[in-house]
């Protein structure tokens, strides 16, 4: 693999983060009820704690890099499953959407992995490696949930 694909795998994973930031936070507003509100405390948390500091760190590393984060008019959604229900109480259709944007998640910093240890881009590879552990645990946290739903 080449730096121009480390580079656009960063890029691409810096638009995801910024779309979960979007998402989660949307769906910790508008998710209603009882049942609702651990999810919603989560959803909450890993918008404002995690995903929006992998995205910093992403960025970081694109200038560092000598590229930049795609901005807004780059940007290129593609989140289906994590927007907001119809019917504010299905909990589920969110946690499921979760699950399926965490699993999307992993993927590409596989990839990013392997691209940055062809590329010889340690620094890239480590950000990876310590990103993919957070998303892995998210995944973990929202299957427990979905457990409990079923």
């Amino acid at each position: 693999m080449t730096n121009e694909e480390v580079i656009d795998l960063l890029r691409q994973a810096y638009s995801d983060e910024m779309e979960t930031v979007m998402n989660y936070l949307t769906n910790a507003i508008v998710l209603e009820g009882v049942s609702a509100e651990e999810v919603k405390e989560s959803l909450r948390a890993d918008a404002e704690q995690e995903e929006l500091q992998h995205a910093q760190m992403l960025g970081e590393r694109l200038k560092q890099l000598d590229a930049r984060p795609p901005a807004s008019m780059e940007f290129d959604p593609h989140q289906k499953s994590l927007q907001p229900p119809e019917d504010p109480g299905d909990v589920l259709s969110v946690i499921d959407g979760v699950i399926e944007a965490e699993n999307s998640a992993i993927e590409t910093y596989r990839k990013l992995i392997t691209a940055a240890e062809e590329a010889d881009d340690p620094v890239t590879e480590d950000l990876a490696v310590t990103i993919l552990a957070d998303e892995e645990a998210h995944r973990a946290e929202f299957k427990g949930f979905r457990r409990e739903y079923t």
